[in-house]
């Protein structure tokens, strides 16, 4: 029988690099209905919204879905379909792998990270006023004239609840995954109500680990110089959204970039995934860009399913394509403007081929 999965192609070059993931996908064997919704920029007039009820209703319905890159409008409109997302559906994780692969260009090799980020609180709760709004006016005389009358107000909520279920979600991650450690990350030397909450919460968590995996705590300034020092001394991070958001970016840095950077978002009996990249515009319709992130986010995805070794397979594959360093689009070349570049669908097709291959190879074997 087979899965039935909420496709979002997104807007910019979202719809070229996922057409070229459901080929990849398809390609496996994985048997895969695919159920198409319009989300973004691009659909806004259309329906209204960038992101209309019917994709809310149908991840709801699938349990599953994968998304194409969406613009995100900087400082007026929308404020982020991610976000919405995010928050309608209660995808309070957002898992995002830093792993280094052969051929890919970096400063660091045999990075292995895991960012965990909390996905619904922190100051992307959306909580916010501009400047002599009655609200900001009130948090202003709250704060007895601590905070400038001209100044716009955001709140930074964090629970006692969302802090407990996200560093739960990576310690049962380390536990299932053969991990040895876990790392929460704060600014509680400063913030000590909310970043102290999140560091309280995650030492009563932790206390059920113990034995099983370790568990450490660094301020997030700090985290930083250490990751760029001495990236091998970490593995599973655990953070509230803004400080995850922020060293998610940092450690796919570590990796080569957000193009080979893939993420999935997880709630209670649903999970989205998703590439971290923005969605290009500019490289619209050219089939230029890379669609690494997207089609990692995507074997992600059949790993979720229970679909191991069809993502075992198509990881081999990418590995294989970037370690060769043919098939791969402009970036992934030493010099951008290299002639020998292909465009996002025809690195597509070579990694079908690759899987195909590794697919034959046993046959072959077998009847020699």
């Amino acid at each position: 029988m087979a899965y039935r999965v909420t496709l979002i192609p997104g807007d910019g070059t979202g719809p070229e690099i996922m057409k070229t993931v459901r080929e990849v996908v398809d390609a496996t064997g994985v048997k895969i209905d695919w159920e198409i919704q319009e989300a973004g920029a691009d659909v806004a007039e259309k329906y209204g919204t960038p992101l209309p009820p019917a994709v809310l209703e149908s991840v709801r319905r699938n349990k599953v879905a994968i998304k194409g890159p969406i613009t995100t409008p900087i400082g007026t409109g929308f404020r982020s379909v991610n976000v919405a997302l995010r928050k309608e559906l209660d995808l309070y994780v957002c898992l995002r792998p830093c792993k280094s692969y052969k051929g890919v260009r970096s400063k660091y090799q045999d990075i292995d990270l895991v960012v965990v980020r909390e996905n619904t609180e922190d100051l992307y709760a959306g909580i916010e006023w501009p400047v002599g709004a009655p609200e900001s006016k009130e948090v202003i005389r709250l704060s007895q004239n601590r905070i400038r009358e001209d100044s716009a107000i955001s709140i930074k909520p964090i629970s006692r609840t969302g802090s407990r279920r996200i560093v739960k979600f990576a310690f049962d991650y380390a536990v299932k995954n053969g991990r040895r450690k876990v790392t929460a990350v704060t600014k509680a030397n400063i913030m000590k109500c909310t970043d102290g909450l999140f560091f309280d919460a995650a030492r009563e968590v932790a206390k059920s680990y113990e034995g099983k995996i370790e568990y450490e705590e660094r301020l997030i300034d700090n985290m930083c110089m250490q990751l760029v020092q001495k990236p091998e001394l970490y593995d599973v991070i655990v953070l509230p959204n803004l400080y995850g958001d922020i060293l998610s970016d940092l450690c796919a840095g570590l990796v080569g970039g957000l193009g080979v950077a893939p993420g999935a978002n997880y709630g209670d009996g649903l999970a989205v995934f998703e590439a971290i990249h923005g969605s290009a515009p500019k490289y619209t319709g050219q089939n230029k860009v890379n669609p690494s992130a997207c089609l990692l986010s995507a074997m992600m995805m059949l790993e979720y399913l229970g679909e191991t070794a069809a993502a075992r397979r198509m990881e081999q594959a990418i590995a294989e394509i970037f370690a060769e360093g043919r098939s791969v689009t402009y970036d992934m070349k030493p010099h951008r403007d290299d002639p020998t570049a292909v465009g996002t669908s025809q690195m597509g097709q070579a990694i079908i081929a690759g899987m195909n291959r590794a697919a034959a190879a046993p046959a072959a074997g077998k009847k020699a």
